[in-house]
């Protein structure tokens, strides 16, 4: 049971770790055992909006998740069940639908790729080298590794593409009038590109964390109604004897939010903290949708807004709380680090309880 729809099951699903907007099923960015991450965002197409329930895009990056052993393969899954059911219904809990299609990005230790869609239709590119980022908008041009099958006779039948000369994805698909909030988009997927060009060749789980606490870039949102509701840095190791290790936020604005790391391994210790209550009646289950309203805050993210409160109030407070949030960040990383890099070998009961503590950790300060 996804979002809205009901599909076949899998014979066999993965472990998985999800950071997702509490009222749906699906996920927003996340990891499984094996090593493979997606994320995505949402865009807007020439291709028209599916108001029907269908899938959501969020959907879609937990059952790649789910039924994916590498990026290529979560890829795949994706692009078959949006084939066969479609991407559509709202993505917000709200009783004024909001729709959009999206982009996705995947990767495991070995691969990287960039899944862009358009109603059913889709392309996809490799990432060979280098660092990708996506924004809100078609970033596929002309360096398709893979697409849909009708995605170019569809572009023609559409007076979108003559059939002469290179096809652009982008270019063919996107919108000739971008609604307002893309123009910021746009903006944003270039900083995006920028940070990432003057950390070529060095950049650390560090770098990214950065990067998402921007706020001068736009990366970071905490304006015009809209707040970054959460944030992943996962580092994958090529050498397959060293863990994966995923960091979260699990709270909202990442420039006043810790990550903390998890290691997939037998026997992990749950973290309550961080789960969101259920719901007997729950308004984004009953028909007609969304006509109330429920506090779906976990424990970790009411402590959390209580503290922003006071940081906001008491600004010398405020700074010893942040950098004592800091100090905590810092713990983690350099655990992490020193895990990576050999010199220590922590005792898997230790890495099992490593979420849960660093939460327990952050409760305690707040």
């Amino acid at each position: 049971q996804c979002t809205y729809l009901e599909i076949e099951q899998a014979e066999r699903t993965h472990a998985v770790v999800l950071s997702r907007p509490a009222w749906l099923w699906g996920a927003e960015m996340g990891a499984n055992e094996h090593g493979v991450c997606v994320g995505n965002e949402g865009v807007w197409t020439r291709e028209p909006l599916g108001e029907d329930e269908a899938l959501l895009g969020m959907d879609l990056v937990r059952l790649g998740l789910e039924r994916g052993s590498s990026a290529r393969e979560a890829l795949e899954v994706i692009t078959a069940l949006l084939e066969r059911y479609g991407q559509g219904g709202s993505c917000k809990e709200e009783p004024v639908p909001f729709i959009y299609h999206n982009t996705f990005l995947l990767a495991d230790r070995a691969e990287a790729w960039v899944l862009e869609t358009a109603g059913q239709y889709w392309a996809a590119q490799q990432i060979q080298e280098g660092s990708h980022n996506i924004s809100n908008q078609l970033s596929i041009r002309r360096e398709i590794t893979a697409e849909h099958a009708g995605l170019r006779q569809r572009a023609r039948s559409q007076g979108w593409w003559s059939g002469d000369g290179e096809f652009s994805f982008a270019e063919v698909f996107s919108l000739t009038h971008q609604p307002p909030r893309m123009e910021a988009a746009k903006a944003r997927y270039h900083a995006g590109k920028e940070l990432l060009r003057q950390h070529a060749g060095h950049i650390t789980a560090e770098t990214f964390m950065a990067i998402l606490r921007d706020k001068a870039s736009g990366i970071c949102v905490d304006s015009e109604g809209f707040r970054t509701a959460g944030s992943m840095v996962s580092v994958l190791p090529q050498d397959p004897a060293l863990p994966c290790v995923h960091f979260f936020t699990a709270t909202p604005d990442p420039s006043r939010s810790v990550f903390k790391p998890f290691v997939f391994v037998a026997g992990l210790k749950p973290a309550p903290q961080v789960r969101s209550p259920t719901f007997h009646d729950d308004p984004a289950k009953k028909i007609p949708r969304f006509q109330s309203t429920v506090d779906r805050r976990h424990e970790l993210y009411r402590r959390h807004q209580a503290a922003l409160e006071l940081m906001e109030r008491d600004q010398e407070r405020g700074q010893k709380l942040l950098q004592t949030l800091r100090d905590l960040e810092k713990q983690g990383l350099e655990g992490m680090n020193a895990l990576l890099g050999g010199t220590v070998a922590p005792r898997p009961e230790e890495l099992a309880d490593l979420f849960f503590d660093c939460v327990e950790a952050e409760m305690k300060f707040y």
